[in-house]
């Protein structure tokens, strides 16, 4: 945990720089001392139980969000923060889906990832799906529980959870070409998570 707790803590540092706080030094120690409690605490064990979650990184983040919440920052602009940090994981991303984009299979290959991470959600009980159909050009699925959601909302931070519900908006914006995506709702602030994802 020592090398996660390091490896979060510089991308931490460098978006600080980013937006020109002062006492770096002084916030880097603070979010150093949640995020090593986080690790070690009986939440982070029961949490720590989903092969499909990388619970590690989603604890990094919600340290994060912590901190800037007490410094008084909006949802808004620690959303804003968060893709900074992530910046380059999300360049990476980025380019992989272009890459799938420009592929003539682009939306199997998007109906496969979604069969398979269905497959995964309900083995672990990760997400509870009330529905999930796939008929010929069209995948509708709507979610009634996330443990992403329930781990932002056991720290108090609910709406925050946003900052991994979009990752699916950001994604499906470089296929928009091929896949049409829309989502209905989220559980960051509904009662469901309602996409449907249609071949164009």
């Amino acid at each position: 945990m020592d090398k996660s707790v390091r490896r979060y803590a510089g991308l931490y540092r460098k978006a600080l720089e980013e937006f020109n706080y002062s006492d770096i030094d002084g916030l880097m120690k603070r979010y150093e001392t949640r995020l090593k409690n986080m690790y070690v605490s009986p939440a982070f064990k029961a949490h720590n139980i989903y092969l499909s979650m990388n619970v590690v990184l989603i604890y990094a983040v919600i340290a994060m969000c912590l901190e800037l919440k007490e410094k008084g920052l909006s949802d808004q602009k620690i959303m804003e923060f968060s893709d900074t940090v992530f910046r380059k994981r999300k360049k990476a991303v980025a380019i992989l889906e272009k890459i799938i984009a420009a592929l003539p299979g682009t939306y199997r290959i998007v109906e496969k990832w979604n069969i398979d991470d269905h497959e995964k959600r309900v083995k672990d009980k990760s997400i509870t799906y009330d529905l999930f159909e796939v008929e010929d050009g069209k995948i509708e699925y709507r979610i009634s529980r996330c443990m992403y959601v329930e781990m932002f909302e056991y720290y108090g931070i609910r709406s925050l959870c946003r900052i991994f519900c979009n990752t699916d908006i950001s994604a499906y914006s470089q296929l928009e070409r091929k896949v049409r995506f829309r989502r209905y709702s989220d559980l960051s602030d509904k009662d469901c998570c309602h996409d449907v994802i249609e071949r164009r």
